[in-house]
């Protein structure tokens, strides 16, 4: 019996594989192998029971009439660009569908849950390309159309009694349009349904965060700086920088350290300057004659602006209180209002005499003759600092056209003081002192007798104070 009723199973199944079989052979002789399998699609686009003709005009007529582009954007916004817009149409590369129904038919027509017929290719896509960028170029996301720029971590805003704080980057939601418009041509050249642009990385981005341990270290220094005072010595007195006007002039942080608004810190030196610099003010020189002379000239104190305004600054920087004494452009022997001291070469130019002034003393002096009055060579009263000193100097007057010089004057010892002015002997003049300088003087320099210079070289030195006064 069971024998006989395994038997009888065997010779059913097999009697339904026969006819199963012959199912399979008549739909190929009616022409089954033309169609595609059920459960066939190519890019999601089912094509089941279709011919290669009929499914590459389904194809093409879903996407030219149904194509839809979804453009996926930050905080959950979508636009859409549809093919009737930008004129889209598709096709299949060349011999496609046919290759996949023909592997159907050799692999025996197999469908069904467990098989895969599922097809994905790249399509050949054709849009007008000028309708396309229309469309683009009126997406919001392109326009900045209600869109919130980002925005670097800061650090806030000075307020008096209040401390520094890192305020957080806003990250928004504004593409870059370049970088969006492209992604969105590859999508529809590729005939994508979708497009994600911050998957993409088509937004801009903050490029400091909060937690940046630079602008944290900032925000710390700043806040150093409401404790900090800078204190300038200038001879005997002293000027203080108080924490409360050094944070005025913070302006924020960038770019890895302070910023300082440099005209209010300029503006700060340049009172500085204004109340301890000597030079280029008048000022009342005691002659030794005993008259009074008022006397001006670039000898003197003077703070370099420029450089002690970048020191300032860099300082402010630190957060750290310091005491400093400024940068000087130029110097002078002693503080005060007669800053030349007790040591100095004096012209009497109405006079037409040198004096050589050491320790308040007079120790050297000798008759002079000085610039040309009547050709308007005048020597310029005024206070200098000796520029330097040099034996065997030949001294040249302006350069004609021919190479030659107007002038060309050997001299032993040359001691300039003010550009091409300066003391010098004068070997071709047989008398000095009196009224020679109105009409046969020099072209501007201090003429001394030749015999008496040597003395003269000996004691003075580069910086010397040259005052010269009529």
């Amino acid at each position: 019996m069971k024998k006989n009723w395994k038997t009888g199973v065997c010779r059913t199944v097999l009697a339904l594989s026969i006819s199963l079989a012959a199912v399979g052979i008549a739909m190929a002789e009616e022409g089954g192998d033309t169609v595609f399998v059920p459960g066939t699609s190519v890019n999601g686009l089912g094509i089941a029971d279709l011919t290669v003709d009929e499914a590459a005009e389904r194809i093409g007529s879903f996407y030219t009439k149904d194509y839809t582009l979804t453009i996926k954007e930050r905080g959950g916004k979508q636009e859409t660009i549809t093919g009737e817009q930008i004129g889209f149409s598709v096709k299949l590369p060349d011999g496609f569908l046919q290759e996949k129904l023909n592997q159907q038919n050799a692999g025996g027509r197999v469908f069904g849950p467990d098989v895969d017929n599922k097809y994905k290719t790249d399509m050949v896509s054709s849009f007008q390309r000028e309708r396309l960028e229309q469309s683009i170029q009126a997406l919001d996301c392109i326009t900045g159309n209600g869109a919130t720029a980002a925005a670097d971590a800061r650090i806030s805003d000075y307020a008096e009694g209040e401390a520094f704080t890192v305020i957080p980057e806003i990250r928004g939601n504004q593409v870059d349009p370049e970088k969006a418009a492209e992604a969105i041509r590859a999508a529809v050249h590729t005939g994508a349904m979708e497009v994600d642009l911050e998957a993409l990385g088509c937004y801009i981005e903050p490029r400091i965060y909060s937690g940046d341990e630079t602008l944290k270290t900032l925000c710390d220094t700043m806040n150093q700086c409401r404790e900090m005072e800078i204190t300038y010595t200038i001879g005997e007195e002293s000027q203080v920088l108080p924490a409360v006007e050094i944070c005025s002039w913070i302006t924020g942080a960038s770019e890895g350290q302070i910023q300082v608004d440099r005209e209010k810190a300029g503006a700060w030196i340049g009172n500085l300057a204004a109340q301890y610099d000597t030079a280029g003010k008048t000022r009342q020189f005691s002659t030794v004659s005993g008259r009074i002379a008022e006397v001006t000239g670039p000898y003197g104190w003077k703070i370099d602006q420029a450089a002690e305004t970048d020191a300032l600054i860099a300082m402010i920087r630190s957060g750290q209180s310091q005491t400093r004494e400024p940068q000087y452009a130029s110097t002078a022997a002693v503080r005060g209002e007669q800053d030349w001291g007790s040591t100095y070469a004096e012209v009497d130019l109405t006079g037409q005499h040198v004096y050589l002034v050491k320790d308040g003393a007079v120790i050297w002096d000798a008759p002079c003759v000085t610039g040309n009055i009547s050709k308007k060579y005048d020597t310029p009263p005024g206070i200098f600092p000796l520029t330097y000193k040099q034996k065997d100097k030949v001294l040249r007057g302006a350069k004609r056209a021919d190479g030659t010089y107007e002038y060309e004057s050997p001299v032993s010892f040359w001691m300039p003081f003010n550009g091409g002015i300066g003391f010098h002997d004068a070997n071709w003049r047989s008398s000095f002192g009196g009224e020679i300088y109105k009409t046969g003087g020099s072209h501007g320099c201090i003429n001394l007798p030749p015999d008496r210079v040597p003395a003269f070289y000996e004691q003075v030195y580069k910086g010397m104070p040259v005052i010269c006064y009529l």
